[in-house]
């Protein structure tokens, strides 16, 4: 129809644009080492630099960390969803601190204070995780508020544009060495020490490689997706998120378009959550066309746990309407448990890193226009 424009995305054509964010990482790296702190010595003491970005008024890069080590009940997480671009799976990396002053959760190895995870989505499979636990003496992290940030355990590490991990869990080996670029980064929620939900590289670009039991995924670009960064005193109970990344046909070749190494990319990410006194937090942001709209009155249609499908409108004030549908169903479904944070048991975290989403926009005296990715969003599910 010549009102309505829709852009489809299944899978990423590798050929059409490469990333350079090699040199970049590799010089935070260099610059990360030479401002190292261990756990042994003045980590957490470091003044926090007030003066930042419009991002949030606390933090420059939004991956900067927050905890004590001192902290007894407090969980801090960076994580990475990749999607490969050739349409054949994707990858959900972890790197988590939890309870630092007081070791984790004694007694449970499910509880350590440093964990890396890997989880590997294949298409049309059963999604397979890998978690490894290090006690907090090895861990070399990054002062509070300080940037580069890094987080080093074993041969573990993430920094402000690159990660990397090598792991032995139950006969299994796993690595990886990526680094990524993004042009749009966004703090979702920031509830201070209550917690946070901050996205560093919402339209992150990935290159490098992962290499699972002998088999090699490697690329430049290798996939897609975006780079994270939560923060809380404890997990809530209820919560809903999702995040999708759409890249964008240029309308004159069909083909990606490529600036300054990167593709011109839309993504979309939502957060629903329990807050206290029967309040519930919501909120949506579109990255789109170089521009940021937030969402702000998030309407469900309909929620299903079971089935991990989400649909729901929202407006923006001045009168962009967007509906919204992610579905998750199918084999891709993986469902973890995780420690709370007063140690007292653990509970089910459904996580799809290969849903589909589909959004519709409607703007004031502009055409129609659909979103579509089969394979670039990821949805996860907390409560009913």
């Amino acid at each position: 129809m010549d009102d309505e424009r829709a852009v489809r995305f299944s899978a990423l054509p590798c050929s059409l644009f490469a990333l350079r964010c090699s040199s970049i990482a590799n010089r935070e790296r260099r610059v990360a080492i030479s401002s190292s702190t261990s756990v042994e010595g003045k980590a957490g003491h470091a003044n926090r630099d007030r003066n930042s970005s419009r991002y949030d008024g606390t933090v420059k890069t939004l991956n900067e960390l927050y905890s004590s080590l001192s902290a007894r009940r407090r969980y801090e997480v960076w994580f990475v969803r990749l999607g490969l671009a050739d349409g054949g799976g994707a990858w959900w990396l972890r790197y988590l601190l939890m309870n630092p002053g007081r070791g984790g959760c004694a007694g449970d190895l499910s509880g350590m204070p440093v964990q890396v995870w890997a989880t590997w989505f294949p298409q049309d499979g059963k999604p397979q995780s890998f978690i490894q636990g290090f006690p907090l003496e090895g861990l070399d992290l990054s002062a509070r508020g300080q940037n580069p940030f890094h987080f080093r355990i074993g041969g573990n590490e993430i920094g402000e544009s690159f990660c990397r991990g090598a792991l032995a869990v139950a006969g299994h080996a796993i690595s990886w060495d990526l680094h990524y670029c993004s042009a749009f980064r966004v703090t979702l929620s920031n509830k201070g020490w209550i917690g946070f939900s901050r996205t560093p590289h919402s339209d992150a670009l990935f290159s490098g490689q992962i290499t699972l039991d002998g088999r090699r995924f490697e690329g430049n670009p290798l996939g897609f997706g975006v780079q994270g960064h939560n923060c809380g005193y404890r997990h809530r109970n209820f919560w809903t998120w999702t995040h999708a990344h759409f890249p964008r046909p240029d309308g004159r070749s069909g083909t990606l378009q490529a600036s300054a190494g990167k593709a011109k990319a839309s993504t979309f990410e939502a957060l629903v959550y329990e807050m206290p006194f029967g309040l519930v937090f919501r909120k949506a942001l579109l990255w789109h066309e170089g521009k940021e709209h937030e969402f702000k009155n998030l309407q469900e249609i309909r929620r299903d746990p079971d089935e991990l499908t989400w649909n729901f409108r929202c407006s923006t004030k001045d009168g962009f309407g967007l509906e919204a549908a992610i579905a998750g169903a199918g084999p891709s479904i993986h469902r973890l448990p995780y420690m709370k944070t007063d140690c007292t048991g653990s509970f089910e975290v459904a996580n799809n890193s290969l849903a589909r989403a589909v959004l519709r926009l409607e703007r004031p005296g502009m055409p129609v226009e659909t979103l579509e990715t089969s394979i670039g969003a990821v949805l996860e599910m907390v409560g009913r």
